[in-house]
């Protein structure tokens, strides 16, 4: 009788902390997650500048079509060494954003 109370207890126990759990993870990963106000903040907030640096003098290139540029802002890219380009449809970006951001990177260019 005190066996099975103490499962129950411990059964009981496990469940909490399982939710808890579940419940911090979820929240955790929504605060990562960066919103797009213009394509000069999410540049710095999503750190793009990181690899790409303040005058997007680095792995980007310019001379490609504004749709092959979206394209990898949206779904990625590996190139032949890391890092790779993250896919930033799956963090929210849309298609006009990814074209905002491909416009911005052009004009920090010149």
């Amino acid at each position: 009788m005190i066996t099975t109370y103490l499962k129950r207890v411990g059964a009981a126990i496990d469940t909490v902390t399982m939710l808890a759990l579940i419940f911090l993870v979820s929240s955790a990963a929504q605060t990562d997650a960066v919103k797009f106000t213009d394509a000069a903040s999410y540049y710095k907030e999503a750190k793009c500048v990181v690899c790409h640096g303040q005058k997007a003098e680095k792995k980007f290139n310019a001379d490609l079509k504004d749709e092959e540029l979206v394209e990898i802002v949206l779904k990625g890219k590996k190139p032949e060494k890391p890092p790779n380009m993250p896919a930033y449809e799956a963090k929210g970006l849309t298609v006009e954003q990814a074209k905002a951001m491909v416009d911005y990177m052009r004009s920090l260019k010149q």
